[in-house]
């Protein structure tokens, strides 16, 4: 097959920041060890750039949503630190983790009962505090089928851990009430978020996921946490306008003199979406603004200030995620996720 030619739009993926920011959880979890949240292929990230980092780093925990995603993360974990958040809904499943060795959440009082009746072994529960998503609530866990399971982390997660509200105290409390009811070897509460909230929400064994890919859901993390992503692309095309040129789709850019512009191979098609409209993409420290609409695979760019660049020269759009969220009015999960597979 013939070799294909280099990309014209890359996702630099900063390691040491990645692994640097895992660091940083670890050691905001105090007396717990911090895992990793890897679902969503490391959040769009990619599971075979981002796991071997954090497990280099001294990640010893992985959490993925979906059965489907376990084979990526076994290529460079051991099954039995890997866990899968949706646990198991059909026989299927319960055969696949037993015959893996991956740990399935048990999160109903069914999935428990199809658990031990395929045989069982070690796995995870859910309670449910609030959130209202997966778990078991309190009141079943004292239920026989609950009673039967071998389970090594007993956890829960936060609804508002990014928020100062007082639905995480009361989640706190009804975790720990809990605890007593279930055998279990370790506890886990806290996420990337609720790491922040403090020492007690760190139990044995905390979650980040939104942190390690550069995420800030607290203000107390601002000062660890570094950013990991950084979309870049390069110029496949500039040219000269007159005063009174109109940019892209509908028309919504009007040139009010001459101006040069350049056009990059990114768009919507990439996760870039049209809330980026009005924003600006760099080249060293000059600021390079965004004309017009976002297209599907291109970005009309307003090179007034980098005249010298040409076609095949590089930019970059800064993707701090706080500040990506203000512009775009995306979360920072979805700025993450959304990001497209055509990158180099």
């Amino acid at each position: 097959m013939i070799e294909l030619p280099p990309p014209t739009l890359r996702l630099h993926i900063d390691d040491a920041a990645l692994a640097s920011n895992w660091r940083a959880l670890y050691t905001l979890s105090g007396k717990a060890r911090a895992g990793a949240a890897v679902k969503a292929d490391c959040y769009g990230l990619g599971v075979d750039r981002c796991v071997p980092v954090l497990r280099d780093a001294g990640c010893r925990d992985f959490f993925v949503a979906h059965w489907s995603e376990v084979p990526a993360v076994l290529a460079h974990v051991p099954a039995d630190r890997v866990a899968v958040l949706h646990g198991p809904s059909t026989s299927d499943d319960v055969e696949f983790a037993r015959a893996t060795g991956v740990r399935p959440v048990i999160d109903s009082l069914r999935q428990a009962t199809l658990w031990t009746e395929g045989g069982g072994g070690p796995c995870h529960l859910m309670i449910d505090t609030g959130i209202n998503r997966l778990g078991i609530s309190p009141g079943e866990a004292d239920a026989p089928a609950i009673q039967a399971l071998d389970v090594e982390v007993v956890m829960s997660h936060l609804a508002c851990a990014d928020e100062d509200s007082a639905m995480n105290a009361r989640q706190l409390a009804a975790f720990r009430a809990c605890l007593p009811q279930v055998s279990h070897k370790e506890a886990s509460l806290a996420n990337s978020a609720g790491i922040a909230l403090g020492a007690e929400y760190g139990f044995d064994l905390t979650r980040p996921g939104l942190s390690l890919y550069g995420g800030v859901p607290r203000d107390e993390l601002a000062d660890d946490i570094r950013q990991v992503v950084r979309p870049q692309a390069a110029l496949i095309q500039t040219r000269e306008i007159d005063a009174g040129s109109t940019v892209g789709y509908n028309a919504t850019f009007t040139a009010r003199r001459r101006m040069k512009i350049g056009v990059v191979s990114l768009g919507y098609a990439d996760g870039i979406l049209r809330s980026w409209a009005g924003a600006y993409f760099t080249q060293g420290d000059r600021r390079l603004p965004v004309l017009g609409k976002v297209s599907m695979d291109m970005i009309v760019l307003d090179l007034s200030e980098a005249s010298e660049l040409a076609e095949g020269d590089w930019v970059e759009l800064p993707y701090h995620l706080p500040d990506a969220a203000r512009q775009t009015t995306l979360s920072q999960y979805e700025l993450l996720t959304v990001l497209g597979n055509r990158f180099g």
